[in-house]
């Protein structure tokens, strides 16, 4: 018998998130997708479009304006026995529910010995890259990954982005799924098409080489690829790996590539002091400095604010250009 392919359709990032909540809603009747704008109006992206319309409002249902709230409810609702999904409408303004995550959301399974599971997805757009206002760029992945109990995904593709949220939405845990405002459409591919996962805790190859590793994920998978093809140009084999998820995270890939290499260069649009990237680096000075011909750089976003509005951006998020630059810098030692 010979083996069919699985058909795929070419799609965006955030028309691959809408069919990941259509099949999960469609698939199992307590999942509820809920959250500023998304039943009516479809969600600020348009991530939600159509769903309440074919799956009913009391499945898919606008909230007021309260973070807090949204989150939770959610997680009343996933102790009752539901499958929230919440929408955050920007990563940015998460802030006033981290009561509800710090003090409840990651503690429940803790707190019972195992007894509660919290199944809830909470969703973001996060990260730059499209001259957004104040607060609505923001990348707070970092304070989330720190919080015990709370997985934390942010794919870079759209067949990614269907399958990891599937498999998110199938986690018994709470996630934080943190979409990259800028590949919404910037960025289309083939997605498998019908239901399918892939596994929270596996980081994706995105170009090999024996040169440099370049750890990164979201928004600057991207940019790490450019650069790398830029470094190509001038002889030097870039290894590109995509976390995919932060928590868990696949240290084993990271590992394995840097003892490769011998350099390691990490990636985030985030704030350089505490950021994900500094945990990254962490690891592999721990688990690899034996393999190491040069220090782990990092290349990141600033210790201020994200800049609302003007092309100052262009300067404060990374770019290939800057990654270019510390591919050559681990590369001169």
């Amino acid at each position: 018998m010979t083996a069919t392919a699985t058909p795929t359709k070419t799609m965006t990032m955030v028309a691959a998130i809408n069919d990941a909540l259509a099949l999960a809603l469609e698939a199992d009747e307590t999942v509820h997708v809920f959250g500023e704008d998304v039943g009516v109006m479809g969600g600020v992206f348009r991530a939600t479009d159509g769903l309440q319309a074919r799956f009913g409002a009391e499945r898919v249902f606008d909230t007021p304006l309260a973070e807090a709230g949204i989150v939770g409810m959610g997680i009343g609702m996933g102790l009752a026995g539901l499958k929230p999904v919440a929408e955050i409408q920007f990563a940015g303004f998460l802030y006033p529910a981290l009561d509800q995550v710090l003090s409840h959301l990651g503690r429940y399974r803790h707190r019972t010995r195992g007894r509660y599971h919290l199944p809830m997805v909470v969703r973001a757009p996060y990260g730059g890259g499209v001259h957004t206002p104040e607060q609505h760029a923001d990348s707070p992945e970092a304070i989330l990954a720190h919080t015990p109990g709370v997985k934390v995904v942010i794919p870079s593709t759209p067949a990614d982005a269907k399958g990891l949220l599937l498999a998110a939405i199938a986690d018994p845990d709470p996630v934080f799924f943190l979409e990259a405002i800028k590949l919404y459409r910037s960025v289309k591919g083939e997605v498998p098409e019908g239901p399918y996962t892939v596994p929270l805790g596996q980081a994706r190859l995105v170009t090999q080489g024996d040169d440099v590793t370049v750890i990164c994920y979201g928004g600057m998978v991207e940019v790490a690829t450019k650069a790398a093809e830029a470094a190509r140009v001038h002889g030097i084999g870039v290894e590109v790996i995509d976390l995919r998820t932060l928590v868990p995270l696949d240290t084993e890939t990271v590992l394995a590539s840097v003892r490769k290499t011998g350099r390691a260069v990490v990636v985030s649009e985030a704030p350089r002091t505490n950021g994900f990237h500094s945990e990254v680096s962490a690891t592999i000075a721990e688990e690899a400095i034996d393999f190491l011909r040069a220090p782990v750089v990092r290349v990141t976003g600033f210790d201020a604010p994200y800049p609302p509005f003007t092309s100052v951006e262009d300067v404060y998020r990374p770019n290939p250009v800057r990654v270019a630059r510390a591919i050559r810098q681990v590369m001169g030692y």
